[in-house]
């Protein structure tokens, strides 16, 4: 699966920002999908997961009530909303994908088992 990520962008703190991903093979819907996002000089981060049905959804404590993960199977299509954006939020967001859903996503250090990984985007936030 090959996935393009685009929308990331130039923005002031509290602004909102919508990026998405769209996926090349028709069983995308197969697949959980993500977001991971990461800062200069920072560890990779996970931010979101949703479900390959798009029936669950996990987000990182940093973003929760301010991110929305959302898909479109039949566009093959994963998107991230952003608002209430502050400057930590500055960073490259990849658009992931995986067999499985599950904590591999959101443990510690992951995410884990993640079989496609796409361009990134850039999001920069300004204070």
């Amino acid at each position: 699966v090959q996935l393009q990520a685009s929308g990331g962008g130039l923005v002031q703190a509290g602004d909102s920002l919508s990026v998405s991903c769209v996926g090349s093979e028709r069983t995308f819907s197969n697949y959980a999908a993500g977001w991971v996002r990461q800062a200069p000089g920072k560890e990779r981060e996970f931010v979101a997961v949703i479900a390959g049905t798009g029936s669950r959804t996990y987000y990182a404590d940093s973003v929760k009530g301010r991110f929305t993960i959302s898909r479109d199977n039949a566009k093959n299509t994963v998107y991230l909303q952003m608002n209430s954006l502050k400057p930590e939020d500055t960073a490259v967001y990849y658009c992931v994908a995986s067999t499985t859903y599950g904590g591999n996503w959101w443990v510690a250090g992951g995410p884990y088992g993640i079989n496609y990984w796409g361009k990134g985007t850039q999001v920069t936030v300004s204070s």
